[in-house]
């Protein structure tokens, strides 16, 4: 089966009548990370709740292979991982992985050691990092075709973010990945292509000296 396309156009946001975004389209095929950056305020996270089906816009439009998608969770075509932590506290990790892991997927999520040493746990039985390291991984390992990611290097360490790079890429050879990081650096590393929010529209980034010309970086 050839590989799946996200679009997403002309997405328009407004909070108390200042336009927060109002120029936003991108696309994603499964097989590619595309990392967002922008400074604070400009919208990443509300785009990617728009895109997933919690947050109304005041006009977009979301399609998959040309078919139009009113919410993105609907029949698993898209996960996203919030900020904040999404998992009750009072279920095993491995009762709420096996509710959330592609059945095609469980062998290899099961496999990694983070799973191997917490998967008896509770998530309030876990420090931030550990917790933030399954949440994203079950998300990754979902049955979904998309992968929103906000934050995910937040509240983890480098060695943490270096060791879960290699699986977003693993991962997206599947999945089409949208990802987001005020900690840039780790996005440079991880996307195949940038998308860079700035005055409410999206711009290409071809290189990172762009960056610098948009104002995200310091010369």
């Amino acid at each position: 089966m050839p590989p799946q396309t996200l679009k997403v156009d002309s997405v328009q946001l407004e909070f108390d009548g200042r336009s927060i975004l109002q120029d936003v389209s991108l696309n994603c095929t499964q097989g590619e990370v595309v990392g967002i950056l922008g400074r604070n305020g400009c919208g990443k996270s509300s785009l990617l709740r728009i895109i997933f089906g919690t947050l109304k816009a005041a006009y977009k439009y979301v399609s998959i292979d040309d078919q139009y998608i009113h919410k993105g969770y609907h029949n698993n075509h898209i996960a996203y991982l919030p900020q904040q932590s999404y998992l009750p506290k009072n279920i095993r990790i491995s009762e709420l992985a096996k509710m959330l892991v592609d059945d095609r997927s469980w062998a290899e999520f099961s496999g990694l050691d983070i799973y191997r040493q917490h998967g008896h746990k509770k998530p309030d039985q876990l420090s931030g990092g550990e917790l933030r390291q399954l949440e994203m991984l079950m998300i990754i390992y979902s049955r979904a075709d998309f992968i929103l990611l906000d934050e995910p290097f937040t509240h983890i360490s480098p060695i943490q973010a270096d060791e879960f790079k290699p699986i977003i890429k693993t991962c997206a050879r599947h999945k089409g990945i949208i990802v987001t990081d005020h900690q840039y650096y780790n996005i440079l590393d991880v996307s195949d292509r940038i998308i860079m929010i700035t005055n409410g529209a999206t711009k290409p980034i071809a290189d990172r000296s762009e960056l610098i010309t948009y104002g995200y970086l310091n010369r």
